[in-house]
């Protein structure tokens, strides 16, 4: 991200002026995708709708039914259709997160004990604090203040992603035990909350909640399974965890007419439709009720809640645009967040929770739409690599060749705009920036072969278009219409949901990777190496690991422990802005330069395996490369599936594979 001038409405200004000239490109390729455009669409859709109302029933838990899906549904719809239609960076997906949730239900449990306030005109000061907070917002779209965003470092970001793991793990946890519970306000004359049915309907929560949760993990690595076509693994990989969560419900119903009414508990939320359940949005007519004073009180929690929509909805940005996915349109993080303050001022008004950028469905959303070109791009460079290669070209020459022909492909891509930039036609040349040096060590020694080596030179490229963002923000307000079906889901099928998110978002988040390295003993740390394993393995001294790690684990204490205070939980953002003096003027004493800068690196580096025990050449026949009568099947691999590979699941952010560091002394 660049650093504007803090000069006002400079940076917005510019945004503007980069991405006007897209627009129209953005709407004729979606529509150009056709039918192409539905699966995207319809993965990012579930992504999407899921967790929103997972998000809605906690909501509904903590406000006491003040909030529930519908709420965080219609949030989701407006601002997402609003930020497809009006946003600089139509891969951003917009959406009610758990820290919106974590900070609404601070603002209840205070409201909810001041006579003055009350559940009553709860949603009024929630209102309140959302003006201050677009307010806020606003001013720092307005004055540029997006290049503050790059002093958030790794350590920033794997620290939150870690502790909104560990609260949904402990709202899992929470949600099984309240399943032996009587809820509160309740008849505990009712069958259903006596003893044996009470306790049956706890075990029975378990059974659906860990069956969802197990099946759901196994269904995420369907791409890694021996069995089925591509096809297959794929389907089963982008729509397992809905078509689990069906399942599960169904299984829910086994037992419909042999138990009371209400076992298993289900989802609680009213229908649109019913009385009352418009309330919501006529909040406005109480804001003046607010005393004075609780106005001026809500800029507290608004401070809170614009410093971490600053932070999620810029780090979500950054994430799905990564300059790996090649994007060819500019960004728009100041224009951007102004329209993020423009969506929460409406939210405010209409007394829902507000939305913002979300990780990991914004990268997740630009993946879905990227394609490696296996079909044109790989025949192409296929072919003149072998013409060079019978023209006795070196391996320097090929790549010259094969970096020509596709220079010349991607300039027919830029046919839409009238003046390429300087910045765009020097993406062409990116292409040239992987070091020949690395390929020729990833070759092993082995000659340059265009069937085996060509894969790790095809670019990756993003259908950018604004279609599948408002199509599926329309098929999340369409959610509403169907809430009397959402409903039958059992709330033990979302607790289990919820510890399937945090259980997601560990592999590829270093600081999870360096905790498990404790548990390692000495003896057997070779093992890692023999696996795909992040580079600072190889690079950083154990103790130092060691000791960044107790850094972080101690740090994610505080601000766990912070979350757990009644009334000032509300702060528990503070320790992540107070990063960014202790990573820029503390970390740097405690620990070497070289060191520091692998450990809280800006991208995920990721080593290839290297054997601890090279395998006897009496077992490995010389010309052994492929199963006898096989050479000519060709391999049933789609491009979803090799950019599993190359993402991480947490962030959804591209891999870079470094040279191992005993290569490195070999590469001239």
């Amino acid at each position: 991200m660049e650093n504007p001038s803090a000069v006002p409405f400079r940076g917005i200004l510019r945004d503007v002026r980069g991405r006007l000239p897209c627009y129209k490109q953005d709407w004729v390729q979606g529509l150009n995708a056709g039918i192409r455009i539905l699966a995207p669409t319809t993965y990012i859709f579930f992504a999407s709708a899921l967790p929103v109302i997972a998000f809605g029933e906690q909501l509904n838990r903590a406000t006491d039914g003040t909030l529930t899906a519908i709420q965080t549904l219609v949030s989701t719809a407006i601002c997402g259709i609003l930020h497809a239609i009006f946003g600089g960076q139509p891969l951003l997906i917009i959406g009610v997160a758990e820290p919106t949730v974590l900070m609404y239900t601070y603002m209840y449990n205070f409201a909810k004990g001041r006579d003055d306030l009350g559940h009553k005109l709860f949603l009024a000061w929630a209102g309140w604090a959302c003006m201050w907070t677009a307010l806020l917002l606003c001013l720092l779209a307005i004055f540029g203040a997006g290049s503050i965003i790059n002093r958030f470092t790794r350590v920033a970001g794997e620290l939150f992603g870690i502790l909104i793991a560990v609260l949904f793990t402990k709202e899992a946890i929470k949600g099984l035990v309240d399943e032996f519970r009587i809820p509160e306000n309740e008849n505990p004359d009712v069958d259903q909350f006596k003893f044996p049915w009470r306790f049956a309907n706890g075990l029975f929560g378990i059974v659906l909640s860990f069956g969802l949760l197990l099946t759901a993990l196994k269904s995420r690595l369907a791409r890694t399974w021996r069995y089925g076509t591509s096809w297959l693994r794929s389907f089963c990989a982008d729509y397992g965890v809905p078509l689990m969560i069906v399942v599960w419900t169904a299984i829910s119903y086994s037992a419909y007419d042999s138990v009371p009414a209400g076992i298993p508990r289900r989802l609680s939320s009213p229908n649109p439709w019913a009385t009352g359940a418009s309330s919501n949005w006529a909040v406005i007519k109480d804001m003046h009720k607010v005393p004075p004073l609780y106005i001026l009180a809500a800029l507290i929690p608004a401070i809170m809640i614009s410093g971490l929509y600053f932070f999620d909805h810029s780090v979500a940005a950054q994430m799905a645009q990564q300059k790996e996915f090649n994007l060819r349109n500019p960004s728009a993080y100041h224009y951007d967040l102004l329209l993020l303050g423009i969506m929460v001022f409406i939210c405010g008004l209409l007394g829902i929770p507000p939305s913002n950028g979300v990780l990991p469905q914004s990268p997740m959303h630009t993946k879905s739409l990227a394609t490696l070109k296996r079909q044109i791009v790989r025949k192409e460079l296929v072919e003149n690599a072998k013409k060079s290669m019978q023209k006795q070209a070196s391996v320097s020459e090929i790549y010259d060749n094969i970096q020509q022909v596709f220079t010349n492909m991607e300039m027919n891509n830029f046919h839409h705009l009238p003046n390429p930039s300087l910045k765009q036609l020097n993406e062409l040349e990116q292409f040239k920036s992987i070091d020949l040096r690395g390929l020729d060590t990833n070759m092993n020694g082995n000659a340059f072969d265009p069937e085996k080596h060509v894969d790790g030179l095809l670019p990756v490229r993003v259908k950018e278009q604004r279609l599948s963002n408002l199509v599926q923000s329309l098929l999340v307000g369409l959610c509403v219409a169907v809430m009397p079906v959402i409903k039958k889901v059992p709330t033990s099928v979302l607790w289990g949901y919820f510890a399937y998110m945090a259980i997601e978002s560990l592999p590829g988040n270093q600081f999870w990777e360096r905790f498990l390295f404790f548990f390692i003993t000495p003896s057997r740390r070779f093992k890692v190496l023999e696996d795909v394993h992040a580079s600072f393995v190889e690079t950083v001294p154990f103790k130092t690991i060691a000791k960044f790690t107790l850094f972080q684990l101690l740090y994610l204490l505080v601000c766990f422990g912070i979350t757990w205070i009644p009334i000032a939980g509300i702060l528990f953002p503070a320790p992540f802005f107070l990063l960014i003096p202790i990573r820029q003027h503390i970390l740097p004493k405690l620990f070497e330069p070289e060191h520091l800068s692998e450990l809280d690196a800006a991208e995920y580096e990721e080593s290839e395996a290297l054997p601890h025990h090279p395998r006897s050449s009496i077992l490995v026949e010389p010309e052994a490369n492929v199963i006898d009568g096989m050479e000519e099947i060709e391999e049933d691999v789609d491009d979803a599936e090799i950019l599993d590979e190359i993402t991480t699941r947490s962030r959804g952010e591209l891999k870079h594979r470094p040279v191992h560091v005993e290569d490195r002394n070999q590469v001239v």
